[in-house]
Protein backbone atom coordinates (compact mmCIF):
# COMPACT_ATOMS: atom_id res chain seq x y z
CA UNK A 1 0.00 0.00 0.00
CA UNK A 2 1.17 3.16 -0.97
CA UNK A 3 1.97 5.26 2.08
CA UNK A 4 -0.51 8.04 0.81
CA UNK A 5 -3.01 6.04 1.30
CA UNK A 6 -2.05 4.75 4.24
CA UNK A 7 -2.19 8.08 5.68
CA UNK A 8 -6.01 8.94 4.60
CA UNK A 9 -6.47 5.67 6.22
CA UNK A 10 -4.65 6.70 9.50
CA UNK A 11 -6.38 10.38 8.96
CA UNK A 12 -9.71 9.09 8.77
CA UNK A 13 -8.83 6.73 12.42
CA UNK A 14 -7.45 9.82 13.57
CA UNK A 15 -10.26 11.47 13.59
CA UNK A 16 -12.61 8.60 15.15
CA UNK A 17 -10.16 8.55 17.96
CA UNK A 18 -10.27 11.99 18.82
CA UNK A 19 -13.73 12.52 17.84
CA UNK A 20 -15.03 9.78 20.38
CA UNK A 21 -12.04 9.96 22.56
CA UNK A 22 -12.97 13.74 23.51
CA UNK A 23 -16.74 13.13 23.64
CA UNK A 24 -16.54 9.85 25.53
CA UNK A 25 -14.05 11.21 28.08
CA UNK A 26 -15.01 14.83 29.01
CA UNK A 27 -18.71 14.72 28.29
CA UNK A 28 -19.30 10.95 29.38
CA UNK A 29 -22.85 10.88 30.42
CA UNK A 30 -23.79 12.72 26.46
CA UNK A 31 -21.72 10.06 24.93
CA UNK A 32 -23.72 7.79 26.56
CA UNK A 33 -27.20 9.52 25.70
CA UNK A 34 -26.45 10.33 22.40
CA UNK A 35 -23.26 8.47 20.71
CA UNK A 36 -23.16 7.90 17.60
CA UNK A 37 -25.41 11.06 16.92
CA UNK A 38 -27.34 12.17 14.09
CA UNK A 39 -30.63 11.70 16.38
CA UNK A 40 -29.45 7.78 16.83
CA UNK A 41 -28.67 6.08 20.58
CA UNK A 42 -26.74 2.99 20.80
CA UNK A 43 -25.47 2.79 24.46
CA UNK A 44 -28.96 3.16 26.46
CA UNK A 45 -29.80 -0.41 25.27
CA UNK A 46 -26.49 -2.26 26.13
CA UNK A 47 -27.04 -1.50 29.92
CA UNK A 48 -27.30 1.57 32.22
CA UNK A 49 -24.49 4.68 32.40
CA UNK A 50 -21.00 3.80 34.04
CA UNK A 51 -18.88 6.79 34.21
CA UNK A 52 -16.11 4.52 34.68
CA UNK A 53 -16.79 2.52 31.77
CA UNK A 54 -17.70 5.99 29.91
CA UNK A 55 -14.28 7.69 30.61
CA UNK A 56 -12.28 4.50 29.61
CA UNK A 57 -13.52 4.36 26.27
CA UNK A 58 -12.54 7.96 26.00
CA UNK A 59 -9.16 7.58 26.92
CA UNK A 60 -8.94 4.52 25.15
CA UNK A 61 -9.70 6.03 21.78
CA UNK A 62 -7.65 9.02 22.66
CA UNK A 63 -4.87 6.66 22.72
CA UNK A 64 -5.40 5.20 19.22
CA UNK A 65 -5.30 8.78 18.12
CA UNK A 66 -2.35 8.88 19.67
CA UNK A 67 -0.95 6.36 18.33
CA UNK A 68 -2.45 7.70 14.95
CA UNK A 69 -0.96 10.39 14.35
CA UNK A 70 2.31 9.59 15.49
CA UNK A 71 2.07 7.26 12.57
CA UNK A 72 1.18 9.73 10.24
CA UNK A 73 4.31 11.65 11.68
CA UNK A 74 6.23 8.34 10.80
CA UNK A 75 4.55 7.38 7.99
CA UNK A 76 7.95 6.19 6.47
CA UNK A 77 8.14 4.22 9.62
CA UNK A 78 6.43 0.86 8.10
CA UNK A 79 6.73 -0.77 11.51
CA UNK A 80 5.20 2.28 13.32
CA UNK A 81 2.18 1.92 10.75
CA UNK A 82 1.61 -1.97 10.80
CA UNK A 83 1.35 -1.48 14.52
CA UNK A 84 -0.59 1.31 14.48
CA UNK A 85 -3.04 -1.15 11.73
CA UNK A 86 -3.05 -3.78 14.38
CA UNK A 87 -3.79 -2.15 17.57
CA UNK A 88 -6.90 -1.11 15.66
CA UNK A 89 -7.59 -3.89 14.36
CA UNK A 90 -7.55 -5.98 17.41
CA UNK A 91 -9.75 -3.10 19.31
CA UNK A 92 -11.95 -3.39 15.82
CA UNK A 93 -12.27 -7.17 15.77
CA UNK A 94 -13.30 -7.75 19.45
CA UNK A 95 -15.40 -4.65 19.20
CA UNK A 96 -16.94 -6.06 15.90
CA UNK A 97 -17.30 -9.53 17.83
CA UNK A 98 -19.37 -7.99 20.61
CA UNK A 99 -21.71 -6.35 18.90
CA UNK A 100 -23.04 -8.72 16.14
CA UNK A 101 -23.94 -10.62 19.20
CA UNK A 102 -26.08 -7.88 20.51
CA UNK A 103 -27.91 -6.96 17.21
CA UNK A 104 -30.89 -8.47 18.64
CA UNK A 105 -31.16 -5.10 20.88
CA UNK A 106 -31.42 -2.71 18.46
CA UNK A 107 -34.12 -1.53 15.62
CA UNK A 108 -33.35 -3.40 12.33
CA UNK A 109 -32.18 0.37 11.34
CA UNK A 110 -29.45 0.28 14.13
CA UNK A 111 -28.72 -3.25 13.47
CA UNK A 112 -27.87 -2.35 9.66
CA UNK A 113 -25.92 0.74 10.50
CA UNK A 114 -23.95 -1.35 13.30
CA UNK A 115 -22.54 -3.48 10.79
CA UNK A 116 -22.05 -0.95 8.31
CA UNK A 117 -19.75 1.07 10.61
CA UNK A 118 -18.20 -1.47 12.68
CA UNK A 119 -17.02 -3.45 9.73
CA UNK A 120 -15.84 -0.33 7.75
CA UNK A 121 -13.46 0.41 11.13
CA UNK A 122 -12.72 -2.91 10.54
CA UNK A 123 -11.78 -3.44 7.00
CA UNK A 124 -9.87 0.56 7.15
CA UNK A 125 -7.64 -0.64 10.53
CA UNK A 126 -7.20 -4.24 8.53
CA UNK A 127 -5.91 -2.46 5.62
CA UNK A 128 -2.88 -0.51 7.04
CA UNK A 129 -1.78 -4.46 8.11
CA UNK A 130 -1.10 -4.81 3.93
CA UNK A 131 3.02 -4.02 3.39
CA UNK A 132 3.72 -1.06 2.22
CA UNK A 133 4.49 -0.47 -1.53
CA UNK A 134 8.06 0.01 -2.13
CA UNK A 135 9.57 2.30 -4.56
CA UNK A 136 11.50 1.11 -7.47
CA UNK A 137 14.34 3.39 -9.00
CA UNK A 138 13.99 3.15 -12.66
CA UNK A 139 16.97 1.55 -14.07
CA UNK A 140 18.75 3.65 -16.71
CA UNK A 141 19.48 2.01 -20.05
CA UNK A 142 22.64 2.90 -21.62
CA UNK A 143 23.43 2.76 -25.11
CA UNK A 144 26.33 1.28 -25.85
Amino acid sequence: MRPFFQRILLLFLSFVGLSTGVWAYFFPRHWYDAFPGMGLTWLPQLGPFNEHFATDTGAMFLGLATLSIAAIIRCTNTTLVRITGAAWTVFNLLHWVFHMRMLHMYEPRDQILNVIALSALLVVSGLLLLPARRTVPAVSKTVS
